[in-house]
């Protein structure tokens, strides 16, 4: 028997305000991508400077995570869909959890440089793998406990909370880098996903969605071009998250984390005063101007002379991706079935695996041939081509669409 996830959602298990039903939930997204992000800028140290590897090692200790969470998200909504998100999240922080175990292993361990790069590696699959679950699993919480006529409102404030905590917890990282080394590091980044365990913990559960299995096919056909939209908007910050920091370090430039810190606040600020943009003048024009500014952001970083325009790069980078992410994300799930739902979410978000988990090797290759910024070079021609797309979906009437959501 197939439960009805409209029928479930509409019988409200949270009764109150909207914000309220989305505060703990946003709360743990934020807590459990800390553990995502503390290591982003240290791993590019640790792996280049400590165990002696090159560009192309980095981008793909960076990238990695990311393509083990894109394996693995169709099976994360359809988990979400079938025992509901509870059992994703109580499942996937923990498993997030364990790659701290292993970051803080790989420093302590009395081990040659590659086999600490097999357990840094090892650490990475564990986060990618609990990344999936947990941040899909929310993300269907969020949109059972407070309906999915408020969906746009759920992708608005988890994407708050992911690029704070991918802001915050970079410079952090770097800051626990430099007083404590990696293991430290490791600590950090074990702690603060089990924080965000606590609240899943103490949070009601809500109705699975039911469903049969899907065809992961079936689901990519309905999506797949506001997730292609998302995906090569993601590459500009998958780029300044592997090589802004050795960026800065081939200038001789302090505080880089400063510059993903700038990336994280424009972002946030845009998402908390714009939200609503893309339902008034709808998602393609928003997509537009969002996609505009985050080429420029990428350009003003490669050929930046000081450390100042490298964050106003960052900063516009940030501004200009802060509503790609909604916009694309309200037009994906509302193209599917209601009992498709969880799995919608998992496979756009995947969209951005892609880009996160491609970028860091391909840009690696690039850096190599031409230097550390090419990478944003990479982020700007990306950023080029989602321009290229959003006619073809606007043709396909989905544009029109997200404006009415």
């Amino acid at each position: 028997m197939t439960s009805n996830f409209s029928s479930s959602v509409s019988a409200r298990p949270f009764e109150g305000s909207t914000f309220t039903g989305l505060v703990p939930v946003v709360l743990a997204v934020f807590l459990g991508f800390l553990a995502i992000s503390i290591p982003l800028g240290a791993l590019s140290l640790e792996v280049r400077d400590h165990l002696g590897f090159g560009s192309v090692a980095v981008g793909w200790t960076i990238g990695i995570q990311s393509l083990a969470t894109l394996l693995t998200r169709h099976q994360a909504g359809t988990l979400c869909d079938q025992r509901g998100p509870r059992a994703a999240v109580l499942l996937g922080l923990p498993l997030t959890a364990c790659s701290g175990l292993a970051y803080g292993l790989s420093s302590l361990l009395p081990i040659d440089p590659v086999a600490k790069l097999a357990v840094l590696v090892l650490g990475r699959l564990l986060a990618g793998l609990g990344e999936s679950l947990f941040l899909t699993g929310l993300m269907s919480w969020g949109m059972a406990r407070v309906g999915v006529a408020h969906t746009g409102k759920v992708m608005s404030w988890t994407g708050i909370a992911i690029y704070a905590a991918l802001g915050l917890g970079a410079p952090a990282g770097l800051a626990v880098h430099a007083a404590f080394g990696f293991a430290g590091v490791g600590v950090l980044a074990l702690l603060t996903p089990m924080l965000a365990w606590a609240i899943a913990l103490w949070l009601p559960p809500v109705p699975a969605s039911g469903g049969q299995r899907v065809p992961f096919h079936r689901v990519l056909g309905l999506i797949w071009r506001p997730g292609l939209v998302l995906a090569l908007a993601t590459v500009p910050y998958a780029a300044m998250a592997a090589f802004l920091t050795l960026d800065y370090a081939a200038h001789g430039w302090p505080h880089a984390g400063t510059a993903l810190l700038a990336f994280a606040v424009a972002y946030v600020l845009v998402r908390l005063v714009g939200s609503g943009l893309p339902d008034r003048f709808g998602a393609s024009k928003v997509a537009v101007g969002s996609l505009v500014f985050e080429a420029i952001g990428q350009v003003l970083i490669w050929c930046a002379p000081v450390p100042g325009v490298a964050v106003l790069g960052a900063a516009f980078t940030g501004l200009g991706f802060s509503l790609v992410f909604p916009a694309m994300g309200v037009l994906a799930t509302r193209s599917v079935p209601p009992e498709q739902r969880g799995r919608a979410v998992g496979n756009f978000i995947a969209f951005a695996d892609i880009a996160l988990g491609v970028t860091g090797p391909v840009v690696g290759l690039a850096t190599l041939w031409f230097g550390i910024t090419a990478a944003f070079l990479v982020g700007a021609g990306a950023t080029c081509a989602a321009l290229c797309l959003l006619p073809s979906i606007r043709l396909g009437g989905s544009s029109s669409g997200a404006s009415r959501e």
